[in-house]
């Protein structure tokens, strides 16, 4: 009986809900969470009367796990893929589609073609040409966009170090949250976000610049990746998905106009506050924002145009500490040992993974998990040591680059040259 009670969700559902009934007790609009989560409002009245009528059950799509009628065979589409290749190669879907059902009776529409083409290699996905910047209305309820950025200045005036703000500020109310650290950087930003979604909760989105912290721009795609559409993420970008946020970059400083203006004033008053309070560290800043930033809202924030707070709560279930945290994943050697940031960690628990995922935690403490299974691991402080002629010609090779500079060449009684020699003979 307590197995039927369950109800399984994703997260994704799970903002459908929680949206769905702030829609049911008319504290926002049936169009406006439509706009939020990407459908049309018809279909927004459909998933209402469903709740209304099944309860949480209703927001679950009927034909989860089930095959869709509609879709073609592997037969088919090999078929068409074998076309395509020799007679349409090099045709985009739109017009390789047309040609299909024009000369070939087989009709296929754009899009799917394009995912096909794509899995298949025999096209890439393409990316939208830049739009042409304009003004931007505020959005109209808090929680529907936040702009966030971190700015590093002389905030101390020279009386301690140089600190980074991680500034926040919601799009529609201009309300602000900040902290300091000592840089800008993939901890620091997950620290940060973390302290403001324990506060106000989950925003919708967060818009940001494309600093390396939150834009991946190196690093390359596996195959499998690139056939599947992912794009390169950063480890912030990653947690915010997790999460269910949106993560919008802007192409200019001028785009995320509110936070930059934030800066300047803060960087104007915020400044002169602390020096009349004669604050010489980055923990005294931090308490000081404490009784600061409540303060500077009530002052300069404004009312959005709705009354309705759509930042999400934190569900139960979701640890953040397995979001907020630095992934990487290692090959589980034979011996159960894994390689990570130049140390040896032996996994103590038996598993039959071949690839664990380390994750190093905000505080620096380093788990390693076989899928959602944590497992047990201890650190290989010493490594085995080499036998003595491996050591031997070790320490020579050493020896001899240290002599050489960068470019390292082989003794006159290395076995290289004596090959050589005996070759040259």
């Amino acid at each position: 009986m307590c197995g039927k009670d369950i109800i399984e969700m994703s997260r994704e559902e799970i903002k459908r809900l929680e949206l769905v009934k702030k829609a049911i007790g008319k504290g926002i609009k049936q169009k406006k969470v439509g706009e939020l989560i990407g459908i049309s409002e018809r279909q927004v009245r459909r998933i209402v009367r469903r709740v209304k009528a099944e309860g949480a059950e209703g927001i679950v799509h009927k034909l989860r796990g089930k095959r869709s009628n509609r879709r073609i065979g592997d037969k088919e589409k090999g078929e068409v893929i074998r076309i395509y290749r020799k007679r349409y190669e090099g045709f985009g879907p739109t017009l390789a589609s047309e040609k299909l059902i024009e000369n070939e009776g087989k009709k296929i529409s754009d899009e799917t073609l394009r995912v096909w083409l794509i899995e298949s290699g025999d096209w890439k996905k393409r990316r939208g040409s830049r739009k042409h910047r304009e003004w931007r209305e505020r959005k109209s309820h808090c929680g529907e966009m936040v702009q966030m950025d971190g700015s590093q200045h002389d905030w101390l005036e020279g009386r301690g170090p140089k600190l980074v703000l991680m500034g926040y500020i919601d799009d529609a109310t201009g309300r602000v949250y900040g902290r300091f650290y000592d840089y800008e950087g993939t901890i620091p930003a997950m620290d940060s976000f973390w302290r403001y979604i324990r506060k106000y909760g989950i925003p919708q989105s967060v818009y940001l610049d494309r600093h390396s912290t939150y834009k991946q721009t190196r690093g390359k795609l596996t195959i499998e990746d690139e056939l599947a559409g992912r794009e390169l993420v950063s480890e912030f970008e990653r947690a915010l998905k997790e999460l269910e946020v949106e993560v919008i970059h802007a192409n200019s400083p001028q785009a995320k106009g509110r936070v930059e203006r934030l800066f300047n004033t803060l960087q104007d008053r915020l400044v002169k506050e602390m020096r009349l309070q004669g604050i010489k560290t980055k923990e005294e800043a931090n308490e000081f924002l404490k009784g600061y930033l409540p303060l500077f809202n009530k002052k300069f924030s404004v009312e959005a145009k709705e009354k309705e707070d759509v930042h999400m709560k934190i569900g139960q279930g979701v640890d953040l500490k397995r979001i907020f945290c630095l992934k990487a994943e290692r090959a589980l050697r034979n011996d159960y040992t894994i390689s990570y940031n130049h140390k040896l960690y032996q996994v103590v628990d038996d598993t039959k993974a071949e690839r664990v995922t380390v994750e190093t935690r905000l505080n620096g403490r380093i788990e390693i998990y076989d899928k959602d299974q944590r497992l047990k691991y201890k650190e290989i402080e010493y490594r085995p040591e080499r036998k003595e002629g491996m050591r031997v010609r070790a320490e020579k090779k050493e020896e001899y680059r240290a002599k050489a500079g960068k470019q390292w060449k082989p003794p006159q009684d290395h076995p290289w040259r004596k090959f050589r020699i005996g070759a040259a003979a």
